[in-house]
């Protein structure tokens, strides 16, 4: 059951990171990676992967957006 909470705020997660690539609306990621963080906690308390690896994966997008913005853009 947390693998699929995990999952479930790892593609929504996913997706508005997706949307926070476009010019000017890095700052989103301020609250996508928080966000993917909430999900990583359900994905530690499940057994399965696949949530887990999801978010990691959205927070190192996050991550390297900000980055390459500034932390701003």
């Amino acid at each position: 059951m947390f693998n699929i909470i995990s999952l479930a705020i790892g593609l929504v997660a996913l997706t508005l990171a997706l949307v926070a690539f476009m010019p000017l609306l890095g700052w989103a990621n301020w609250a996508i990676i928080p966000l993917a963080m909430v999900g990583l906690g359900f994905g530690f308390l499940s057994g399965k992967p696949a949530g887990r690896l999801l978010n990691l994966a959205v927070i190192a997008i996050g991550a390297f957006r900000l980055f390459m913005g500034g932390g701003v853009l």
